[in-house]
């Protein structure tokens, strides 16, 4: 028996005495963090919410498997927030359709959570009506059975079974009064509180886990008080998934008691802030190197590799990698980096065929 089929569902219940200390970490984090934030500045403000947002984007759908282009999520986050950046790209309808979907949420958390605001977000994620290969149901609850799985095609695993779909219309009506209501009980908590009750239920017939973090960061959101989101919940996810759907497996095939999946979701929420230092650090060093070099002439290429090295660069930089990532010939990328080396922004590591490049530290 699952725990939508107990006779007291969807009445959690949860040991204070385990919960409040851990809430009250979260709380204190949570305030340092947007007290930080607030020194920073505007520019630097917009920087790490466009870095967050992106970061959300990317790994809500690495979830379940899809791969978007980072550029185009970064360029479409940031003409909808009217950010100005170098290199902006056109974006994909499906992309264009996650960032709709996400920035709906958080900018505008204030305003009620219906089924006709869900079904544009689910009709925003399936543009073509389509999962890959397979014509999906959008736009509407589903009107088929439902099992929660992770894992590649052929070779789930099945963590629960949802209510059947007869019961749908029903549990989400019951589900949007209380999630538009005021209820003694921390906002924080409520973000918890939605996450499983949402995911329990599964009304559509895909993408249900990206909807799923969408209204969590809703309501995290409301919990700030703030449209600026400066850490990632989903990527944290992304980073403990498996640790995820065991937990959620576990708490589906419990009683009503949610301690343990509270307490886990709160502490991936103090994971997930902690990476905050990291991005602001990654920020700030960004900001100041193009200060120290903003007399120094790139040229579009070496633009463009300096902004990867100073993000999320996978590996070392070699004249191949150079290459292939600026489309040019080796020959062409080897004088482009001997003229950042010569420059003092690169230097070199290794030598022979193991020769690779790195930034210099300001």
């Amino acid at each position: 028996m699952y725990i939508h089929q107990k006779n007291d569902w969807p009445k959690f219940t949860w040991d204070a005495d385990v919960i409040t200390p851990l809430l009250g970490n979260v709380r204190h984090r949570q305030g340092k963090i947007l007290g930080m934030m607030q020194g920073l500045g505007f520019r630097l403000q917009e920087e790490t919410v466009l870095k967050t947002l992106t970061l959300d984007v990317l790994k809500s759908s690495e979830i379940e498997g899809e791969q978007l282009n980072p550029e185009q999520v970064r360029s479409s986050i940031a003409r909808r927030l009217g950010i100005e950046i170098a290199g902006a790209v056109p974006a994909e309808r499906n992309v264009e359709g996650v960032v709709e979907m996400l920035l709906d949420a958080t900018q505008r958390y204030e305003e009620p959570l219906s089924d006709d605001r869900l079904f544009g977000w689910h009709a925003a994620l399936f543009p073509t009506g389509r999962s890959g290969m397979y014509k999906i149901k959008t736009a509407a609850w589903r009107d088929d059975a439902m099992q929660v799985t992770s894992g590649p095609m052929g070779k789930e695993t099945i963590h629960f079974e949802a209510p059947s779909a007869d019961k749908v219309p029903t549990e989400m009506n019951v589900f949007l009064d209380w999630f538009n209501s005021n209820q003694d009980i921390d906002p924080v908590l409520k973000a918890a509180f939605a996450h499983l009750w949402f995911v329990t239920i599964h009304p559509f017939e895909d993408g249900n886990g990206r909807i799923t973090r969408a209204i969590t960061d809703m309501q995290l959101a409301r919990a700030d008080q703030s449209k600026q989101r400066f850490h990632s919940m989903s990527a944290q996810i992304q980073a403990e998934r498996d640790t995820y759907y065991a937990i959620l497996e576990s708490t589906q095939k419990g009683d009503l008691d949610i301690t343990d999946w509270l307490e886990w979701f709160l502490d991936c929420l103090l994971r997930s802030m902690a990476q905050t230092d990291e991005t602001i650090a990654a920020i700030l060093k960004r900001t100041q190197f193009w200060e120290t070099h903003r007399t120094t002439n790139f040229n579009s290429r070496q633009q463009k590799m300096l902004e990867l090295l100073l993000d999320d660069f996978f590996g070392k930089l070699t004249v191949s990698k150079y290459a292939k990532i600026t489309k040019v010939s080796t020959d062409t990328s080897l004088r482009d980096i001997q003229d950042l080396m010569g420059k003092g922004i690169i230097e070199q590591e290794g030598s022979g065929r193991s020769t690779s490049y790195k930034l210099i530290t300001i």
